[in-house]
């Protein structure tokens, strides 16, 4: 399989409302590094995180409900805390951790056998939980 340089995605371009969700046909391909693989996305979700990261519900400023903000945008406009880590987003961003897909590339540690692989992202698993499985 080619992989292209350009690809189509939604990227989340701040806290707020559904004005910060952008749709590109222009995004640069990722390439993998160590420890990592290329997915190409073949589905993917919008689960109540990326929701809750866009309306930068996670800031401990925040004390209400996600329904009140899900497409009114945030509570607290101006928060530098608004994803689970305490640390601000890095923007723009594209979301959509629930996915699965088909490995079309692979980083150094990788063995090239996993290319053609069909998985399903485990989101919020931690970096490394599995680097003794990434080469043969």
């Amino acid at each position: 399989m080619t992989i292209p340089d350009r690809m189509s995605g939604v990227l989340l371009t701040g806290h707020g409302g559904l004005d910060k969700l952008q749709w590109r046909d222009d995004l640069e391909v990722p390439r993998p590094g160590k420890g990592e693989v290329l997915l190409r996305v073949l589905a993917s979700s919008v689960n109540n995180t990326d929701i809750n990261t866009r309306t930068a519900w996670y800031s401990k400023s925040v004390r209400g409900d996600t329904a009140a903000t899900a497409v009114e945008g945030t509570i607290a406009t101006d928060v530098g805390d608004g994803a689970w880590s305490g640390e601000p987003c890095r923007f723009p961003r594209i979301q959509g951790a629930d996915c699965c897909g088909e490995i079309v590339a692979v980083g150094k540690g990788v063995a090239h056998s996993r290319i053609g692989e069909r998985v399903l992202v485990r989101a919020l698993q931690t970096n490394g939980a599995f680097e003794g499985e990434l080469s043969t």
